[in-house]
């Protein structure tokens, strides 16, 4: 059984976060927010999706549904008893959060779904065509994500935000291996997850950023809204990597939603 590569902390407690990153990163970034749950009283697991960070990239074609089933291994082999999980899916790790909730209902008690849109082809048509040129257009035109993807990274951060977990991101995020991101961004368009959304039927909480480009407030409230009991919340201020731009607001939100969601785990 092939188990992509992870970290776990907190090997005492009973309850064990899940972290999923986003198409640009690795678990490494989550460093800072693994702290905060651990000081919470969670254990958390943070993994590298097949192809990022020390995980092997997949011979078959990339898709969120593999890397739902990659991960559905993931928790069989290091989660806790019973339900006593919850999945925190960032950007595209918020695709793959609720289908992982779906395939194992009876081993997930929470979801957090962070920065995201439900199906980029239920989005506007200028703003997939945007979404693709973003990312796509300038590694077609030679370059290297390392020199093309600081840019963009600083344009999906909220107007003042600031500080290590920052800097870590943009460090962490850098280091995506092209060939990964291309699949990656191909598996994001292709996804459709809206019937993922309806069949939902653990408490989600879906956080979005203020000014965040991609998981745009109104999407994610929108998103909130096919989820039966979904809860919605805003980071003023925030952009697209909320938990690290504005720690303590996000985790305003995402603590006390836990605790409230897991009373009867």
């Amino acid at each position: 059984m092939n188990i992509p590569d992870h970290s776990v902390w907190g090997g005492d407690k009973d309850v064990t976060v899940f972290l999923l990153h986003g198409g640009y990163g690795s678990s490494e970034y989550w460093r800072p927010q693994v702290k905060r749950l651990l000081d919470a009283g969670y254990r958390v697991v943070a993994w590298d999706t097949p192809g990022y960070g020390l995980s092997r990239l997949p011979e078959a074609p990339l898709t969120i549904e593999l890397l739902a089933d990659s991960f559905c291994r993931l928790v069989a082999h290091v989660g806790s008893a019973g339900n006593k999980n919850v999945i925190l899916g960032h950007s595209m790790g918020g695709l793959i959060a609720p289908l992982v909730a779906n395939l194992m209902p009876d081993r997930v008690g929470a979801l957090v779904i962070s920065a995201t849109v439900e199906s980029l082809g239920h989005t506007e048509f200028e703003y997939q065509q945007n979404f693709l040129a973003e990312r796509i257009a300038p590694l077609d035109a030679g370059m290297k994500l390392r020199d093309a993807a600081p840019a963009l990274i600083q344009k999906m951060m909220g107007p003042n935000s600031s500080g290590e977990a920052v800097d870590l991101v943009k460090r962490v995020t850098a280091d995506t291996p092209d060939d990964t991101f291309r699949e990656a961004i191909r598996a994001i368009v292709e996804y459709d997850g809206q019937p993922t959304l309806r069949a939902i039927n653990a408490p989600t909480l879906c956080i979005a950023g203020e000014h965040d480009p991609v998981g745009r407030p109104d999407m994610m409230e929108a998103l909130a809204d096919n989820i039966p009991g979904g809860e919605y919340y805003c980071v003023k201020g925030a952009a697209h990597y909320a938990w690290a731009e504005y720690p303590d607001l996000f985790n305003a939100a995402l603590l006390p939603f836990l605790e409230r969601a897991l009373k009867n785990v």
